[in-house]
Order: structure tokens, then sequence, then C-alpha cells
């Protein structure tokens, strides 16, 4: 008897997963919501880097398996605060973990794999569908530019010449994906502040 029970147990869990893995992919507002985010923050994330690694630098060459920027300027757009200037990042979000591409590849494969497992679980949650949106378009962003050139395009330099302590205040450079990602994270957890689990669990199987 215990036998026969945990099979059905088995057997109710895994129809209650399959129905959840597939229920916010019908749907047209989370799909919408999900992707449209994801689009919109990748596609503006290429863009600015297209633009910026066009008017701030004659290219990048491979030195030794490092990349090299040719005749780079930086352009000032709020002095003392903001400013672009092109680096060639081979590292994670803020120069982190420098020369780890085959890592940081993987790494970017299972973030997506999980931020989908995220949205399939995310029930009528719509703003987190769009944070979700926002992480998935900051991973896509810089695992393209690692798999095509080898090295991540970063161009925002925020509290340029800024010291606390004599040390630069902000000595990072990066781009409109580190910014989706960052911004995203974030989120997510002022999300967990509010976010009752029971609740959208009895929402998810009313739904």
């Amino acid at each position: 008897m215990p036998i026969c029970n945990l099979q059905f147990q088995i057997k109710d869990f895994a129809i209650s997963m399959h129905r959840l893995s597939l229920r916010n992919f019908r749907s047209p507002i989370a799909l919408s919501l999900f992707l449209l985010t994801a689009i919109i923050g990748y596609s503006l994330d290429q863009w600015t880097k297209v633009v910026a690694f066009d008017k701030l630098a004659g290219g990048v060459v491979m030195v030794d398996g490092v990349p090299k920027l040719l005749d780079h300027r930086t352009v000032v757009s709020i002095p003392g605060w903001l400013q672009f200037d092109v680096t060639a990042n081979i590292g994670a979000v803020f120069g982190i973990g420098q020369g780890q591409r085959t890592l940081f590849v993987l790494v970017s494969v299972a973030a997506i794999l999980f931020i989908f497992y995220l949205f399939a679980t995310s029930g009528s949650q719509r703003l987190y569908q769009i944070v979700l949106g926002m992480l998935l378009a900051g991973v896509l962003g810089n695992l393209y530019d690692r798999v095509e050139f080898g090295y991540v395009r970063d161009m925002i330099h925020a509290l340029p010449n800024k010291f606390i302590f004599g040390r630069p205040a902000f000595p990072w450079i990066f781009n409109v994906a580190d910014t989706l990602l960052c911004t995203g994270v974030g989120l997510m957890i002022v999300h967990s502040f509010f976010h009752d689990p029971q609740k959208a669990k009895s929402q998810t199987q009313a739904a």
C-alpha cells in the first residue's frame, strides 16, 4: 500500500510540474512581458555596444589572447559623474574573474535555464516576469559578446575621477547588460521581501 501511494504521489507531482511548466508559455500576457522585455533589453545592449565601439575605438586586436583597443578615446557626458570609455573585458561583471571565458559561458547557459524555470513557476506575477526578462537580456547580451568576440564590450564609466580615501570611488567600466543584471538582481531581492510563496502557490493552483 505505501508503494502504491508513493507511485500515485510521483505521478501527481509529474502531472502538476508538466502543467506548471507549460502554463506561462501558453499565456500571451506572461510571454509578452517576459520576452519583449528581454528583446528590448538585449537590443539596447547590442546597439549601444556597436555605437560606442564604432565611435570611440579604431578596432580591437587580440595579442596573446588578450584584446587590445586601437585609437580609443573618451567622451565626457557629465563631468565628474559620467563618461564613455570603451574597454574589452575578458572577465565577468565589473571585471571579476579575468580570462575565465569557458566558465562564464557555462554559467551563462545555466543562468538562462534557471531564468526560464523561474518564469515557468512565476504564476501571474507580472512585474516579476518583467524582472526576469531584464535578467535574460543581461545574460544574453554578455553571452553573445563572449561567444562572438571572446570578450565583453564595456563603455559606461560612472563617477570618473571621484576618490574615496585616495582610491577610485567606482573604477569599473560596465555596459547596459551589466546594468540590467544588477538592477534585476536588486529588484528580485526587494521582491523576496514582499513575496508570499504560499499565496503565490495557491493562486497558481487556482489558475
